[in-house]
Order: C-alpha cells, then structure tokens, then sequence
C-alpha cells in the first residue's frame, strides 16, 4: 500500500515545518503591532431597561 509510505511526504512536511519556525516566524515576530494592547480598564455600557408595551 503506497499511501503507507511516509518517504517522500515525511521530508517535505518536517522541511516545511522546519522553514517555517525557524526562518519565517522570527521574521513575522519582529513586526511591530500597529495597534498595541493598552492598560485602559473596561468600562461597563450604560444600560436603560427596556419598557415592554404589555406591561
């Protein structure tokens, strides 16, 4: 049963693998966000109850 054989796709997943954590994430990490996280508490919506007309 070919489909068995990990021999060729074996290479090119841990080839694949490899490429992408060791060349192309440190890369994509150095980025500088556009939009950094700030320290601001959340502030609770004010919410005015809802009068139902059949009440």
């Amino acid at each position: 049963m070919p489909q068995l054989n990990p021999d060729p796709w074996f290479f090119i997943m841990l080839t694949s693998w490899l490429t992408f954590s060791l060349i192309i994430q440190p890369k994509l990490l150095s980025f500088i966000t556009a939009n950094p996280p700030h320290d601001k508490a959340p502030k609770a919506p004010k919410t005015n109850p809802w009068a139902w007309p059949w009440t």
